[in-house]
């Protein structure tokens, strides 16, 4: 009796441990639906890329990174190490910053199990033309998509520097088998 009731306990930890690893991916899709659909989110994310900035206007604290598209307003995080991927976005190490031009490259995580909607979860949602807006050191940069790729890991040179001034994000892809990187590059319209 005590054997199948050990049993009956380790098949329902089984399947709620599958349960979970299964269904979590898919609940930023939820969320983002209902987001989408139940908030002006998107229109104030979009209208915070062409307000004019006056001393009236708040301006977001720090340096932020907003995607009205993915419904994304996240700190953009300096650091050596990788320890800053996991608190959002990073701006890579030895890239540009949106002041100097070149290659400003900015990295997130997609989706891990301790936080499901990573950053650049809906990153392969991203259409040419698509704004991204960058408030960097009190100052607005408006870039637009102008492409997006899957390259392999080992393609570092999507972060060389460039003669232009560029916005580079990329992310591990696929969802279930992140193999790969999603690659997004924007070139800058205002700044």
């Amino acid at each position: 009796m005590k054997l199948a009731h050990a049993n009956t306990t380790l098949l329902g930890a089984i399947l709620l441990v599958c349960g979970y690893i299964v269904v979590m991916p898919l609940v930023p899709i939820l969320t983002f639906w209902f987001e989408s659909h139940t908030t002006s989110r998107l229109q104030m994310l979009g209208s915070e890329l062409h307000v004019p900035l006056s001393k009236e206007s708040a301006m977001p604290e720090g340096n932020r990174l907003v995607i009205p598209a993915m419904l994304l307003d996240a700190p953009i995080n300096e650091g050596q190490t990788m320890a800053a991927l996991h608190s959002g976005t990073w701006r890579r190490p030895n890239t540009s910053t949106p002041d100097k031009g070149s290659n400003t490259v900015i990295v997130a995580h997609r989706f891990t199990y301790t936080d499901p909607r990573g950053p650049f979860y809906f990153l392969n949602n991203m259409q040419v033309g698509d704004e991204i807006g960058i408030f960097w050191q009190g100052k607005r940069y408006i870039y637009k998509v102008n492409a997006t790729n899957v390259v392999h890991p080992d393609q570092a040179s999507i972060e060389n520097p460039t003669s232009d001034a560029r916005l580079t994000l990329y992310t591990c892809t696929p969802l279930w088998l992140p193999k790969d990187r999603l690659v997004v590059t924007a070139e800058l319209e205002r700044g």
